[in-house]
């Protein structure tokens, strides 16, 4: 990516790759989540999205925004646990498409609504959602104050935003060669503008505005290691390659899947690293307030 407005065009085009890999091998919630003894991956992943509606304290009935829905799989989750009406916007037509089908075949589109549009610009109306959240998604924003900023924007004054945010941590060291190449590979391999500091988040958020309710490194001990399920033993990757091979060679799986499955599972090994030396992190999480009223200007 050259330059910060070619991201949008480069993640859309990334996502129309990428989407049917991921719902294929991965399910509908396109995000890491803590392992948890005596639980599935798929139970411990709606728990995740469940404690980030729960953060932003909504009630049965109340509008929230999914900023960065992929095909819906958080959205759903969140609408069936907490009864709130959740708008989804996603940049990737297909991925709309896909959340549209997920959505009704789940019994809850009258609950779920997703809309196609770029998070730095979204077509809502100023003060007019009662809490957002976004989980693993803003990652691919270029400037997070930019995102930031128009959540800000479309909350009403009082309600609370939560992020699970992408970040290096405290042990990452820019000058340690083998950091610098776990990073740009994961940067790489999930179409990122790049990765911010832990350290940055808070102040992205502050100036754009909102209050800091609370920061916490979901990630970090007690909780258990969120990249067991990249762990994905060799036989199974060539196994699901050949499968892949085959589906491009008989026209059903579009030019350029062969690629992209070698790119996502050579990325896997770079996130997988990044969380074994906790220099990375999928679930830096920060709660945000929209002040009830706006500061004065003196």
């Amino acid at each position: 990516i050259e330059t910060a407005e070619k991201v949008p065009d480069f993640v859309d085009t990334f996502y129309n790759l990428v989407t049917d890999i991921y719902e294929w091998g991965w399910g509908q919630s396109f995000h890491f989540s803590p392992s948890i003894p005596g639980k599935s991956h798929r139970d411990a992943t709606r728990l995740h999205e469940e404690m980030a509606v729960d953060l932003i304290d909504v009630k049965p009935g109340d509008r929230i925004l999914d900023v960065g829905c992929g095909v819906g799989g958080p959205m759903r989750a969140i609408a069936a646990h907490s009864r709130a009406k959740v708008v989804g916007i996603t940049i990737n037509d297909y991925q709309v498409n896909r959340a549209r089908m997920h959505n009704k075949k789940a019994g809850l589109d009258s609950l779920c609504e997703v809309v196609c549009g770029n998070f730095l610009e979204m077509p809502f109306q100023d003060n007019s959602f009662d809490g957002a959240y976004s989980i693993e998604a803003t990652c691919h924003a270029p400037k997070l104050e930019d995102v930031y900023a128009e959540v800000f924007r479309v909350l009403k004054p009082g309600s609370l935003y939560v992020s699970y945010e992408w970040v290096t941590t405290e042990k990452y060291r820019a000058d340690n060669p083998e950091h610098v190449e776990v990073i740009q590979g994961i940067e790489r391999g999930d179409a990122l503008p790049g990765l911010r500091s832990y350290s940055d988040i808070a102040e992205a958020a502050k100036k754009v505005g909102f209050e800091i309710v609370k920061e916490k490194d979901l990630a970090k001990p007690p909780s258990l290691p969120w990249w067991t399920r990249l762990k994905m033993g060799r036989i199974a990757y060539w196994r699901n390659h050949i499968l892949v091979i085959v589906l491009a060679a008989i026209g059903i799986a579009p030019k350029g899947t062969v690629d992209v499955h070698d790119m996502l599972f050579k990325t896997a090994d770079y996130l997988t690293r990044g969380g074994d030396s906790g220099i990375f992190s999928p679930m830096h999480m920060i709660l945000l307030r929209k002040p009830k009223e706006a500061p004065s200007k003196s």
